[in-house]
């Protein structure tokens, strides 16, 4: 079954060693990795993921919100060799559209969430 990232790529070869607890190489790989974690409901890996400078306390997802993909719209940053990096998606759902422009930070070699900008056009 391909990864719900829309990489094309089966999940045990893309987001699912991230969930698992590998270290994302990139702040995209992050990125897709929280979209999959959102699918699948997984706020554990979303919390884990998410800088502890800006984490909730708790996390409630939006019950029976059905996603329909991830378009990757813009990337800087966010390589293995930086420490900063931002990431524009838009998240497909059934009922609309997130446009979200994230930044994310590295930091003692893993990729955190920090915070995002929705709908920035």
């Amino acid at each position: 079954m391909n990864c719900p990232c829309g990489t094309d790529r089966p999940e045990d070869a893309c987001c699912g060693p991230v969930l698992a607890g590998r270290p994302a190489p990139t702040a995209e790989a992050l990125m897709r990795s929280r979209y999959t974690a959102f699918v699948r409901g997984d706020t554990a890996h979303l919390l884990a993921s998410w800088h502890p400078s800006t984490r909730p306390r708790r996390l409630r997802l939006e019950p029976g919100s059905v996603w329909a993909g991830l378009e990757i719209l813009d990337r800087s940053g966010g390589t293995m060799f930086e420490t900063d990096g931002v990431v524009e998606f838009r998240a497909h759902r059934i009922d609309g559209v997130l446009h979200e422009r994230s930044r994310f930070v590295r930091e003692d070699g893993r990729w955190f969430y920090v915070d995002g900008v929705l709908d920035p056009d």
